[in-house]
């Protein structure tokens, strides 16, 4: 053990210094990503491996979205064949359950995923939510955030902004980026209705399938990925099985890396 002695004034320096720095760095970024589930985290692995510079915005505390507890709080998930590839490419352990299900520990998963994604350069600032969008000459420049804390207070305190060339909405179910438009902006979105159309009833198969053509610009410069995507295009949920969002999210990864690499 050390003999040095420790000063509490430079723990607390570290610790604030050195996340001003981070913030300051990121306050102008290629892609933002709102909503750090899987979806989420595998665009942001996917975008940061290819250099892009990517910041996540998470207002929970812990990311990961709903894969931690699996089904029913039962931690394990369900992929198919493509879904596999993706886990196994960021060095997930996957078994195989019958011809094209495979299982993984949604913890092996959610550490797993988070860890790839950070090293490879993602760079996630959790509690901090998103209350609204820079929307300027018919284009959306970046985010405009806030502490989770106030709004969970309902204090008074000004936001401020993160610019971005685009925007991922991967907030899963609310999808509430694109709610942002439509309700502060009243922004006709790339559905039918030019409305968030929401989701329907749990069919895996068809959640799945959707999910894919469902991740796409829904206003120029803002993209839908994973649950979010069917959300916004009334498209079903899936339940515990996870290879769409992952699938979902190198899909988007891959549309913005043709814009920006």
């Amino acid at each position: 053990m050390s003999n040095k002695m420790l000063n509490d004034i430079v723990i607390s320096k570290a610790i604030i210094e050195t996340f001003s720095k981070k913030l300051i760095d990121y306050l102008k970024v290629d892609v933002a990503i709102v909503g750090g589930g899987p979806a989420g985290l595998i665009a942001g692995y996917y975008l940061a491996k290819e250099g892009v510079k990517v910041s996540l915005f998470e207002r929970k505390l812990s990311i990961g979205g709903g894969m931690w507890g699996g089904g029913i709080m039962f931690n394990e998930i369900v992929v198919q064949d493509t879904g596999k590839k993706i886990l196994e490419e960021v060095g997930v352990p996957v078994k195989k359950y019958k011809e094209n299900y495979y299982t993984a520990d949604s913890i092996q998963a959610v550490s797993t995923i988070c860890s790839k994604a950070t090293l490879a350069g993602l760079r996630v600032f959790n509690l901090m939510e998103v209350e609204d969008l820079m929307i300027k000459n018919n284009e959306v420049r970046g985010l405009v955030v806030n502490w989770t804390s106030v709004s969970l207070a309902k204090l008074h305190v000004d936001p401020i902004t993160i610019e971005s060339k685009y925007v991922i909405d991967a907030t899963g179910h609310p999808s509430e980026v694109s709610h942002l438009l439509q309700q502060k902006a009243k922004i006709k979105l790339a559905t039918e209705s030019g409305d968030v159309v929401g989701e329907k009833s749990m069919w895996a198969e068809v959640g799945e399938r959707d999910m894919n053509e469902n991740t796409k610009e829904i206003f120029p410069n803002v993209f839908v990925a994973g649950m979010a995507a069917n959300a916004v295009f009334g498209s079903p949920r899936m339940g515990p099985i996870f290879g769409g969002m992952l699938i979902s999210g190198k899909r988007v990864a891959g549309m913005l890396i043709k814009k920006l690499v």
